[in-house]
């Protein structure tokens, strides 16, 4: 596995941003000493703090007693008891109704899809039920504390059924919120504000960087803020927007882009249902231009509605059409993933092409 991935690893490199994070304040959380931790590790530690700081917090899923495929809950049955971390049937409909009936009752609900491609089955749970309690009630009961776990993505060798992205689909059902971190930092304190938030969340886990990704990691407890994106690059010729994995495959773009005299401001989305218009109206009529990018296939892919949204809001400020490089409209492939994959490549070709329309 080591060897596959190694083939296909994206060199990773996370920049240090201006502002941000923690519930307070991002500065101050990055400001103080932590330890460098991998984002699987992250999300455990911020498990570990759910857990410990609200007896309400239950943990369960397939095989997450003894720590799960991705170990991301390692150890948590141990310290916290069978009783609040335990294993369930290989039923994804069923992990998320029991999720939503815990979570109606006033718990924690911390629900993991062992991949997100097999979410599916419980698709009918998530927007009929989860995303719909709330309102169906008038607000007279609701199931906000239940937060779903799924790692999403390419990961150098997964095939059809092991690297789908699909974080569009949850995005067009009002109800619920969906957040992607891009590093461990940001993975600890966006996991620890989704548990919290009084809404249910769909969290997807960029798996391609449960080892490969490494950084300073808070070790006290501390939560992001949803809802607003960040600016980790400035720019002023052309602004690229991401989430997830493929920030670190802009970024790469983005720095060699500035070796061609091309500056690009990089923003990071984090929450993609309700999403950060303003950030990203900001930037764009600063640049004039606009590049998103996804694994998820272009077609219906959430860029789409980046790309209108934008249009519609910045219209005579644009200097060339927005572009969009993505997965292609294609079940995902095995050998075939670099050719579709949207690579630093294929990146900087469109961030040429744009700024010299």
């Amino acid at each position: 596995m080591a060897a596959l991935l190694g083939r296909f690893c994206r060199k990773l490199s996370f920049p240090s941003s201006s502002h941000g994070a923690r519930r307070v304040s991002t500065t101050a959380c990055e400001s103080e000493t932590g330890k460098p931790l991998n984002l699987y590790s992250a999300i455990n530690q911020a498990l570990h703090i759910a857990l410990d700081t609200d007896p309400r917090s239950y943990v369960f899923g397939e095989d997450v007693g003894f720590g799960g495929v991705f170990r991301c809950t390692t150890g948590l049955s141990e310290r916290f008891g069978k009783n609040r971390v335990f294993n369930t049937p290989l039923c994804e409909q069923g992990i998320v109704g029991f999720g939503i009936g815990l979570a109606a009752m006033g718990n924690r609900a911390i629900v993991e899809i062992q991949f997100a491609d097999y979410i599916y089955p419980a698709f009918d749970q998530i927007v009929n039920e989860a995303a719909k309690f709330r309102y169906r009630s008038g607000n007279q009961f609701n199931c906000g504390g239940l937060t779903i776990r799924a790692p999403y993505g390419a990961v150098g060798h997964g095939g059809h059924y092991h690297s789908q992205s699909p974080e569009a689909f949850f995005c067009h059902v009002p109800g619920i919120k969906v957040v992607i971190p891009r590093s461990p930092r940001e993975a600890k304190g966006l996991l620890l504000s989704c548990i919290r938030d009084p809404n249910p969340v769909v969290f997807f886990e960029p798996k391609w960087l449960y080892r490969q990704a490494v950084e300073q990691v808070p070790e006290h407890d501390y939560m992001i803020p949803l809802s607003e994106a960040e600016v980790i690059r400035e720019g002023n010729d052309i602004t690229l927007v991401g989430w997830g994995a493929q920030l670190t495959i802009m970024e790469q773009a983005c720095l060699d882009a500035e070796k061609e005299g091309i500056s690009c401001e990089l923003i990071d989305l984090k929450t993609l249902l309700p999403w950060d218009k303003e950030t990203v109206e900001a930037s764009v009529k600063k640049t004039g231009r606009l590049l998103i990018s996804h694994e998820a296939p272009v077609t219906g892919g959430f860029g789409a509605e980046i790309s209108a949204t934008i249009l519609e809001r910045c219209f005579l400020k644009l200097e060339a059409p927005v572009s969009r490089v993505c997965g292609l409209d294609t079940p995902f492939p095995l050998v075939f993933e670099p050719f579709y994959m949207p690579t630093k490549n294929k990146i900087l070709d469109a961030i040429k092409s744009t700024v010299n329309y």
